[in-house]
């Protein structure tokens, strides 16, 4: 017999497993990507293997078409990428006024991915076979990087700086944003940055965006439902909370401090710790060199070592090791963006495994529908309104 958490009130034993995240629940089957042993693969290929040898446009390729573009396929795609770069002029005023409110800044990316997939004339937009799935996220991929690059800049009280036809998608996002062209080894660390955000499994937001599809809504519905889930500080949102905590920190002489009061308390330490890695995350060891060698070119080494020590006193204390947000807000920052922009950032390259997941959805759907475990009263009498204290 499983183990039991209580008895609902109508006497039946819940199960373990319910109420917990659905951990350990098989929803779906995909061929997408998946954490095996000690690494996660994308469609065959270790994240090891791609971070090292592939570029984002490659990857969001393999994504989407299950194989690895020949060198015309790849010229070709990221032509097409090129080509949609460019944001139609209906959406500056939008992005103008967004700016201007209080909002997260991923809040801001949802309205504006929203509005964004406004534009396309119905019935075209609801439209979710593959081809026409595939040419709206080649648009809203293209797209995404001049859309969070511009929030960013008319936040600051600088213009928005239009894409370079013919440059890469990492290259194109620093030079809108900093308002300067980037170096190769820039433009590489970025797309690196890309490449190993791109997809992972049935996660929060990959999951929350086959769930919207499975209802056959439509395109931009999945987008933006998912971009809500990544917003979420448990999930994309612990990037930028990792470099709030190092300053909150001060210094390595506190940092020993920082996480005795962190255990003492239960609290989550950000970046630390994940649900199905549990010898750590790969994406975290490359991230942990690249921010180091980053961080020593521009005099960040600071922050590196208390990361480095946190790391240590947490697997130390708890046997927890990083996730992918510990290091990546680290390179961020050494490449001048702000913490606000880190989880628009993630969405910058994720949306490229959340169109693959909606794809892998819509050739093979049912709707979800799971159960919900009762636990509530189940002989209640009403008391007419009068009698009520």
């Amino acid at each position: 017999m499983p183990e039991t958490l209580k008895t609902s009130a109508s006497g039946a034993s819940i199960p373990e497993s319910a109420n917990k995240g659905l951990e350990g629940i098989i929803a779906c089957t995909s061929e997408i990507s998946t954490i095996h042993d000690v690494t996660l693969i994308y469609r065959g290929y270790t994240i090891e293997d791609l971070a090292a040898k592939c570029g984002f446009e490659e990857v969001v390729y393999l994504l989407w078409q299950g194989v690895l573009p020949t060198k015309t396929q790849l010229l070709d795609f990221k032509a097409e990428l090129s080509s949609h770069a460019v944001l139609p002029p209906q959406m500056f005023p939008i992005l103008e006024a967004i700016a201007k409110t209080d909002s997260h800044s991923m809040a801001k990316l949802r309205t504006a991915v929203s509005y964004f997939g406004n534009l396309e004339a119905s019935p075209g937009a609801d439209d979710i076979s593959p081809k026409a799935i595939l040419a709206k996220a080649t648009k809203t991929t293209a797209a995404l990087g001049t859309i969070v690059a511009s929030l960013s800049r008319i936040e600051q009280g600088e213009k928005p700086i239009a894409p370079v036809a013919g440059k890469s998608i990492a290259w194109n996002f620093l030079h809108m944003v900093r308002g300067k062209e980037p170096s190769q080894e820039e433009e590489k660390l970025f797309d690196t940055a890309l490449v190993l955000h791109a997809d992972h499994e049935l996660n929060a937001s990959a999951f929350t965006a086959r769930v919207v599809a499975s209802t056959t809504s439509d395109y931009y519905s999945d987008i933006v439902a998912a971009i809500g889930s990544l917003k979420g500080p448990l999930h994309g949102g612990a990037n930028e909370q990792v470099m709030l905590m190092l300053k909150d920190i001060g210094g390595f002489e506190q940092v020993e401090a920082f996480i005795e009061d962190a255990v003492n308390a239960k609290k989550k330490v950000m970046g630390i710790g994940h649900r199905v890695y549990k010898n750590g995350d790969p994406r975290g060891r490359i991230l942990k060199q690249m921010s180091l060698e980053v961080a020593k070119k521009v005099g960040l080494e600071h922050y590196h070592r208390m990361l480095v020590r946190i790391e240590e006193q947490m697997e130390a204390r708890k046997g927890l090791m990083p996730n992918v947000d510990f290091y990546s807000g680290l390179v961020y920052t050494a490449l001048g963006l702000r913490p606000r922009d880190f989880t628009p950032i993630f969405a910058v390259s994720r949306v490229s495994g959340w169109t693959a997941q909606v794809l892998e959805q819509y050739a093979n759907n049912r709707i979800y529908r799971p159960r919900a475990f009762y636990t509530g009263a189940l002989d209640k009498k009403i008391t007419p309104i009068n009698d009520r204290s």
